[in-house]
């Protein structure tokens, strides 16, 4: 079980997935070979095969991409949200896998990597190679369901925003749901936020981005720090936020089939409840489509693809926050499977929409 539902989770999220996992899935049914041929249909998905399929209309590469990713449907359910064993065992197999593609990273991309500490939260500063401190900053929150996954093995987001930014960006290391619940995951976000008000930032000098459920969990802690009066940051950045966690919206049905890394029922679902009871679910917090952004929201990027169970989520967060007449962006690419932008940073969707971030960013936080 674990290791079927370790790769899942690997492909679903913002992480490198390490070619002996990968083997180890892929060739649980077959050869390497037979798979990926039975996996990947092109402009033509018969046998009703949505999730295999891929139009001609994106990129080179991504062929391969989908090939890789296994089988949602057969990933055993993810344990129950009071479980906290098991869901150490599987947090503490993530973080072990992709050890040696960190390291790679940071070789790759030449950046540096610090372990901090912000009043009482983990965090690691990313500094890439020639920083000149300009006074600005990036936050990060990482996906990864909520339950998974550090501020280390995230750094194949981290590591390549730094770099083609410029900006020093702080991952924050928020503790994984069951440990902690919704409520003292966002209070961890705000802490940070604090402290670097406390080491002379201005709200206007940070930004924050998030992806998968970082992006939810972004959007929800920004709602939090407004009506606390602390201030909002000057931009904010989501990729593929899941910014409703129940099984609300169009394409948690429409897509359900053509999904290709994970179904609601065994993997989302059961990562929801860890981190928020259900009664507290639509709290907009925890899902910051139902917030009220007539209060006010800094200018926000939303990105995503359109093969996407979340894509209702991008339109409906896009929708809120236009609809209170702030600034978004809605920015959605063709084919792109969920935080396209790490899967196959080489392409150009991918190269499209870290420039089309790195433009929003200069623009709004003026770095």
């Amino acid at each position: 079980m674990k290791i079927c539902v370790l790769t899942t989770l690997l492909f679903a999220a913002e992480v490198l997935v390490p070619a002996a996992v990968v083997s180890a899935q892929v060739t649980s049914g077959g050869s390497g070979k037979e798979r990926a041929e039975a996996k990947v249909t092109l402009d033509s998905p018969s046998g009703g095969n949505l999730r295999t399929f891929v139009p001609t209309t994106v990129s080179e590469g991504w062929r391969d991409v989908y090939a890789a990713i296994p089988d949602p449907t057969l990933t055993p359910p993810m344990p129950g949200p009071d479980d906290i064993e098991a869901w150490g065992d599987i947090h503490r197999a993530s973080e072990e896998a992709p050890a040696a593609e960190v390291d790679e990273i940071i070789r790759r991309y030449d950046i540096e990597v610090e372990a901090r500490d912000f009043a009482g939260v983990p965090v690691l500063e990313v500094t890439p190679k020639g920083w000149q401190d300009n006074g600005k900053v990036l936050v990060y929150i990482h996906g990864g369901a909520y339950t998974l996954f550090t501020a280390r093995t995230t750094l194949g987001s981290s590591g390549p925003v730094a770099a083609h930014t410029g900006l020093r960006v702080i991952s924050i290391d928020y503790t994984n749901p069951p440990k902690a619940k919704w409520q003292e995951v966002t209070s961890q976000v705000v802490t940070v936020f604090e402290e670097l008000l406390r080491q002379g930032f201005e709200m206007e000098d940070i930004a924050v981005y998030g992806d998968s459920a970082g992006g939810g969990l972004t959007a929800g802690s920004v709602l939090k720090l407004r009506d606390a009066g602390l201030g909002m940051p000057a931009a904010v950045v989501l990729w593929s936020p899941w910014a409703d966690i129940t099984e609300t919206g169009d394409t948690y049905q429409t897509l359900k089939d053509a999904e290709p890394n994970y179904l609601y029922e065994t993997v989302l679902g059961p990562s929801a409840n860890a981190y928020a009871d259900p009664k507290d679910q639509k709290h907009p917090y925890v899902s910051a489509v139902y917030g009220d952004f007539e209060k006010g929201f800094p200018p926000t990027l939303i990105q995503g693809g359109t093969r996407e169970i979340f894509l209702s989520n991008f339109v409906r967060l896009y929708r809120a926050i236009d609809s209170a007449g702030q600034v978004v962006t809605l920015d959605i690419y063709e084919g792109m499977p969920h935080v396209f932008q790490v899967k196959l940073p080489a392409s150009p969707e991918s190269v499209t929409a870290v420039k089309k971030m790195d433009a929003f960013l200069v623009k709004h936080l003026k770095k």
